[in-house]
């Protein structure tokens, strides 16, 4: 995990909080926080690439994702697994359609999601993350009812955000 203070966190809360309110007119701190939260943390690779298959090796396609997490007919070995792989599901594919929409038109010829396929399974994943509203997930349950129901602003808000880095001459080209 990257640092609090780490410069690049500091420059991806900045960036992300005025673009959002800029763009979208957005003030909502925990939204634009967690988006911060996850450039920053998206920025190590294996981070990105956090689900594994069965020998070990990053997952790239989103097909395998949803695989992966699937505690009935795929490997996830609980609703606890869901839930995690889920939200990965859910901050991968707003990170990519936001910051790197044309790679997404790319991966499509690997064989991977078009972008509407990759925009529709980040709004559902964050939703059932949305339905794991008890215990210790009660808390958290609406604010990704909320990512959920407002993916293609915050997607929206990323590409404003890719500019602006775009603009400083940030290197953000990972994919």
């Amino acid at each position: 995990m990257i640092p609090e203070e780490h410069a690049l966190r500091q420059l991806f809360h900045q960036t992300v909080s005025e673009c959002y309110s800029e763009h979208l007119g957005l003030h909502d701190s925990e939204v634009t926080s967690y988006i911060a939260d996850l450039l920053t943390e998206f920025c190590v690779v294996e981070n990105l690439y956090l689900i594994r298959d069965a020998e070990g090796n990053p997952v790239r396609e989103v097909g395998q994702m949803l695989a992966a997490s699937d505690p009935i007919h795929g490997t996830a070995p609980s609703f606890d697994a869901e839930r995690k792989v889920r939200k990965h599901i859910g901050d991968y594919a707003l990170f990519s359609t936001g910051m790197y929409p044309e790679a997404v038109q790319r991966a499509k010829f690997a064989g991977d999601a078009t972008f509407l396929e990759m925009v529709r399974t980040g709004k559902e994943s964050y939703y059932i993350v949305s339905q794991f509203n008890l215990f210790e997930y009660q808390n958290e349950a609406a604010f990704f009812g909320k990512l959920a129901e407002e993916f293609e602003s915050y997607m929206y808000g990323l590409t404003k955000v890719r500019g602006e880095l775009d603009r400083m001459g940030a290197p953000v080209h990972l994919m």
